[in-house]
């Protein structure tokens, strides 16, 4: 039933983006007291959990319970909603389990390890009638709906024909780096083609619809040495990809990304249509950013500033306080925001479980075509017909059955 009771709400995982969750619930909370309660933390770690109750105390002026186990969290509090920020092999086990319970979920991105993980948290929501959103911030940011808003709305760059985000770096491989869970495969399922680009390829879908087809390299150069406790282990995730990305409505994509090119940095981001483009000097993950410009045919260059200002007058006040509400900019801030509502009224949320797992499906059809050497069908990846890259994953994950 819709209305604004506050949600007792639970975070899983108390690590760094679960800190920038408690900033956007603090703004929210400051704005709209009593919207929600923050009523329980889970982490394994209990000084994770402690040192993170200890910042919420701070922040909203209460400290919720602490537990080190999901199950005995959600039958000890039984919380209406739950933010899961945990590592990404976590994240359909969490999930589940809340669901289960009768809580609805936020998951933070990439939204499931695989595709068969993502399926699996979107089935136990329809299962058992909750809510299942997809932290993704990126896209709720201005510069991102002007961007929306000038390919679909105005037209300004007219028919899109194709984009290059590239970008080419280096980092020094003989300089240890403290271990990280997201080195392992098995518990992040990849490296930036799903983290970090998680965030580009649902602005891709955001911006140009669905994709067709993809090509891909995606490969390691360099032995990236980690220290654990004085055992060093070396990172199992790419450093470099280039991927040809084809798209239902015809636009060519090429997403290219490394951290092993000695010499020589650069980093590339345009969009061209049939009148011009959107020229980006910022990273293949994130923008647009406030330098882009957009230049058409007739030499005409607009700022994205400038941008800003006219889609912002062209919206309205209704729209623009329905993506901006309480003047929220912040993208982590409003995708909190969104779910909270989702919520408290009972309605989709605007990037949910579905929308999670088609963008991640575009990262996964970059491994599968990489692992095959041969160019792939997005909806071939999407409806999990191909698997080999992702099917060991899903086997240490207790997705598939043992290998025989």
């Amino acid at each position: 039933m819709a209305g604004n009771k506050t949600v007792n709400l639970a975070i899983a995982g108390c690590g760094g983006i679960a800190r920038e969750h408690l900033k956007g619930y603090a703004r929210i909370n400051e704005k709209e007291p009593g919207k929600f309660r923050l009523v329980a933390l889970n982490d394994v770690l209990e000084d994770s959990v402690n040192a993170f109750a200890d910042e919420v105390e701070k922040l909203l002026g209460y400290r919720p319970l602490t537990f080190l186990d999901t199950r005995k969290m959600l039958k000890t509090v039984k919380p209406g909603a739950v933010d899961i920020c945990t590592p990404h092999c976590e994240h359909h086990r969490v999930a589940v389990e809340c669901l289960k319970f009768g809580a609805d979920v936020m998951v933070e991105k990439p939204f499931g390890v695989t595709i068969r993980a993502s399926k699996m948290i979107i089935a136990a929501g329809k299962k058992y009638g909750r809510i299942v959103a997809t932290a993704e911030n990126i896209r709720r940011g201005v510069n991102q709906r002007t961007m929306h808003w000038l390919i679909n709305e105005a037209n300004l760059i007219g028919k899109p024909r194709m984009f290059y985000a590239i970008h080419a770096s280096w980092s020094n491989p003989l300089n240890t780096k403290k271990w990280h869970w997201r080195i392992e495969k098995n518990m992040s399922g990849g490296g930036l083609v799903m983290d970090s680009g998680a965030h580009f390829c649902d602005s891709m879908r955001y911006f140009f619809g669905e994709v067709d087809t993809v090509y891909a390299f995606v490969g390691q150069f360099e032995k990236w040495p980690h220290d654990k406790q004085g055992e060093i282990f070396y990172s199992e995730v790419e450093d470099s990809w280039v991927a040809l990305i084809s798209f239902e409505n015809g636009l060519i994509g090429t997403w290219s990304w490394t951290m092993a090119a000695p010499g020589h940095s650069f980093t590339k981001v345009v969009y061209y249509g049939s009148e011009g483009c959107l020229l980006d000097a910022g990273d293949v993950f994130h923008g647009p950013f406030d330098n882009a410009v957009l230049i058409l045919k007739d030499g005409t260059q607009r700022t994205m500033l400038e941008l800003r200002e006219e889609f912002l007058k062209s919206i309205g006040e209704e729209r623009r306080n329905r993506l901006f509400p309480h003047g929220f900019t912040d993208g982590i801030t409003l995708e909190c925001y969104d779910f909270l509502e989702a919520v408290q009224k009972r309605r989709r949320p605007e990037v949910d479980g579905e929308d999670g797992m088609r963008a991640k499906a575009i990262a996964e059809a970059i491994y599968e075509s990489a692992k095959l050497h041969a160019a792939v069908r997005y909806r071939d990846v999407l409806n999990g017909r191909i698997s080999k890259y992702q099917d060991p994953i899903d086997r240490a994950n207790g997705l598939l059955g043992k290998k025989r």
